[in-house]
């Protein structure tokens, strides 16, 4: 075969193996993916919601609430002529069985029912101080306890200059990464972010653990609803508005 006369098919740098190689990448999906074309990260304020469990999760979590204060108020009227026992045993199925109700919902939906499972356990937990100790006040107890506890732990953390917030952030939306911790606006950020959190438990556990020493069972449900709306949605807010404005600073200062 005379030079100028090979077929036009086969090209000189091109063989066999080379064609082989691209039809098995091809096939196989090997390309590199650009990352214009990777999937976005959800924002900070819909990782936070989510792994707060969002502004469902506020709602699933109080109507169990909601249902022992309606149904304990109903069922504590003079004109049912119902003993204490018995008023509060109606008044704990409801709440226990709203919040079976909830998690059955999510689960026939396919949906995930972390929150829902977490909710259950505590009213359950609560539903069992109450109807040992025959007193509806104690159904806020462990609530009130667990709040008290998740601030004195978020207080700590702040002490050795290991904000929980910071950490939740870093899992949340920076891919695990704790660079965080060498840059100085972003470690106060969060330093200060998990000192008004803590605040915000203080005040919602102080407020109730109030009224639970003044035996008030009335009014501790309806407080325990009324503030976790206000200061969650509050709180959020601030953290989504307060970690935006450090990370979006062009030049970070490093520790």
């Amino acid at each position: 075969m005379t030079p100028g006369n090979e077929p036009r098919h086969a090209a000189p740098h091109e063989g066999v193996p080379d064609r082989v190689a691209e039809e098995v990448v091809e096939e196989l999906s090997l390309h590199p993916v650009d990352e214009e074309d990777e999937e976005e990260l959800p924002t900070i304020s819909e990782q936070i919601a989510d792994q707060l469990g969002g502004m469902r999760g506020l709602i699933e979590s109080s109507v169990p609430v909601l249902a022992f204060v309606l149904l304990n108020f109903i069922v504590g009227l003079d004109a049912l002529g119902l003993e204490d026992r018995t008023g509060l045993s109606i008044a704990i199925a409801g709440a226990v069985g709203t919040a079976v109700l909830i998690a059955i919902y999510r689960l026939a939906r396919k949906e995930p029912i972390r929150h829902a499972v977490n909710g259950v356990i505590g009213i359950a937990l609560g539903a069992y101080l109450a109807a040992r100790s025959g007193n509806a006040k104690d159904f806020y107890l462990p609530g009130i306890l667990l709040t008290l506890g998740q601030a004195a732990v978020l207080l700590l953390s702040t002490a050795f200059r290991k904000p929980i917030v910071g950490y939740i952030w870093a899992v949340m939306a920076n891919k695990g990464k704790h660079d965080w911790l060498h840059n100085r606006k972003l470690l106060g950020t969060f330093q200060w972010l998990t000192v008004v959190w803590a605040a915000s438990l203080i005040v919602r556990g102080g407020v109730q653990a109030v009224l639970y020493w003044l035996d008030r069972a009335d009014l501790l449900g309806v407080a325990r609803i009324f503030l976790s709306w206000p200061i969650y949605a509050g709180m959020l807010a601030l953290t989504v508005w307060a970690v935006r404005r450090v990370t979006h600073t062009p030049a970070p200062e490093a520790a």
